[in-house]
């Protein structure tokens, strides 16, 4: 990317620079392959290299103090060195143009309508079996699959309220759905956070750019809430219901009930007696209508699922099949996230829709099936093996990475159980520059953007772009080294519509 800076004064401190900056054999989401700034981050490349190189890592150390500040943690289960951490973060932000990002956004819209229909129909009539296109044994073998969700009918037909779903993008530039978070997606609180932070980081930045904002989440969501509450006089009463203080994403619990003005409660708060689901109060019992929870189906109702659960509120599903009260998102709706499932999207789409899936999946090879497994079980160096209801990186084999004895135990682990995995190609995930000790160095990244669907389909501009910050690492995830960045959006060049 061109030669060292020269002309700098004896005694002052170089500004930063990219010359160094390694582009070749990754997509990179700043820098094209000619080494010059993508048209969409030229202004922010401008304002970083007219930092010095201490400049730049004061402003990231104060990110990090402010983040330290307003407590933005997660819990790692297990963690020997405790369980409350600060979510890293690195202050180079990734872009997006505003042509590219509103195809992702028609890409997700249609993509959540055809799973939101395949939910009630795997619920309902079962058309999808019938007809011929899902498996019937795939999805009543799906470790989510509720058989007490059967015939149920949420309000408005709508099963996956919030969505986080992440893309991922190869080295030809190509952007692929990884996969689809139904249950309880979390991250989004981080999004907000990390858009604070930059904003008083590079305030020059935003006053240059048309960056989309995204501090209208909370608005939406609570929107999204009050729309698919059940029928009730006056304004619904929506409460977000928490596993407690140990949970991993209890932070984005207690961080999303304060941004929307409403109670953050646990299973001991909430009683049902009369029909009502009934929130203890110091004033009394207060009916609820909505209840966007953060637990899993599993535990929400000892009397349903799991009778040892101690976090839930015992009755709250039979008063939800009675349409007494709405829960967000709906039980069984993990029945999407099987990764099996995922195999079978850009076919729900064509057979809910009639269209062609905007943003294809990554090419998936399902073990249940032998012409794959045998494939799959003679390429375990090349492939990236995942196991059908894993998260957080764990349960997944990185071939190219893997010792021989890894191999080997995923091998028998498919024979012994074909139904629970599948094999993906290894992705040369797009990388953006990321700022550490010895410099700015590209670090591979995914992105999360978030759906909210209510009485139409609304996706945040941007989402979350998480990091991998060990050096050659694919792994993004916060409970094994990864970070986060903030996402732009750039509409146009001019006065920034997130000035405020």
């Amino acid at each position: 990317m061109g030669g060292p800076q020269s002309g700098i004064m004896p005694g002052k401190e170089p500004r930063v620079a990219f010359a160094s900056y390694e582009t070749e054999g990754f997509y990179d989401e700043m820098i094209g392959p000619d080494g010059r700034p993508r048209p969409e981050a030229a202004l922010l490349m401008e304002a970083i290299e007219s930092l010095s190189t201490g400049d730049l890592r004061h402003r990231q150390r104060s990110a990090e103090r402010a983040f330290l500040e307003m407590g933005i943690t997660f819990n790692v289960y297990g963690d020997k060195q405790g369980a409350e951490k600060i979510f890293p973060f690195d202050l180079i932000p990734r872009i997006l143009g505003a042509s590219e990002w509103a195809r992702i956004e028609r890409g997700l819209k249609q993509r959540i309508h055809a799973l939101n229909l395949f939910v009630g129909d795997v619920y309902g009539s079962m058309k999808v079996v019938s007809d011929g296109v899902v498996p019937e044994e795939i999805i009543r073998s799906a470790a989510a699959f509720r058989v007490p969700c059967i015939g149920m009918k949420p309000p408005k037909g709508v099963w996956c309220h919030i969505t986080g779903t992440d893309l991922v993008r190869d080295v030809d530039g190509t952007l692929y759905v990884l996969e689809d978070n139904l249950r309880c997606p979390s991250g989004v609180s981080y999004v907000l956070e990390n858009r604070q932070v930059m904003k008083q980081t590079f305030p020059q930045v935003f006053a240059g750019l048309d960056i989309l904002p995204v501090d209208t989440y909370p608005s939406k969501l609570l929107e999204t809430l009050e729309t698919v509450a059940p029928p009730t006089r006056g304004k619904p009463k929506v409460v977000v219901l928490t596993p407690g203080p140990f949970n991993s994403a209890y932070f984005e619990h207690s961080f999303l009930a304060q941004q929307m003005g409403v109670d953050l409660v646990e299973g001991r708060d909430l009683v049902v007696f009369d029909d009502i689901v009934h929130m203890r109060t110091t004033n009394g019992f207060e009916r609820v209508d909505v209840i966007y929870r953060r637990i899993d189906d599993d535990f929400l109702d000892p009397e349903t699922f799991r009778e040892d659960s101690l976090i839930g509120v015992p009755g709250l599903m039979r008063l939800y099949e009675a349409g007494r009260v709405t829960l967000v998102n709906a039980p069984g709706t993990g029945i999407a996230d099987d990764k099996v499932l995922y195999a079978y999207v850009p076919r729900l789409i064509q057979y809910y829709l009639g269209e062609e899936a905007i943003i294809p999946n990554v090419p998936t090879f399902m073990c249940w099936e032998e012409e794959a497994r045998t494939y799959v079980l003679d390429h375990l160096d090349q492939l990236v093996v995942k196991a059908a209801n894993e998260a957080g990186g764990y349960g997944m084999l990185i071939g190219p990475h893997s010792s021989v004895e890894e191999r080997a135990n995923f091998a028998d682990r498919i024979l012994q159980n074909p139904r629970n995995y599948i094999a993906q190609p290894t992705l040369a995930l797009s990388r953006v520059p990321s700022l550490f000790p010895e410099g700015i160095e590209g670090r591979h990244v995914d992105l999360r953007p978030y759906i909210l669907y209510g009485d139409d389909i609304w996706v945040l501009p941007g989402g979350l772009t998480r990091v991998a910050l060990r050096k050659g690492s694919l792994v993004v995830n916060s409970s094994q080294g990864g970070g986060s960045k903030d996402t732009w959006v750039v509409a146009a060049s001019g006065p920034a519509q997130e000035q405020s």
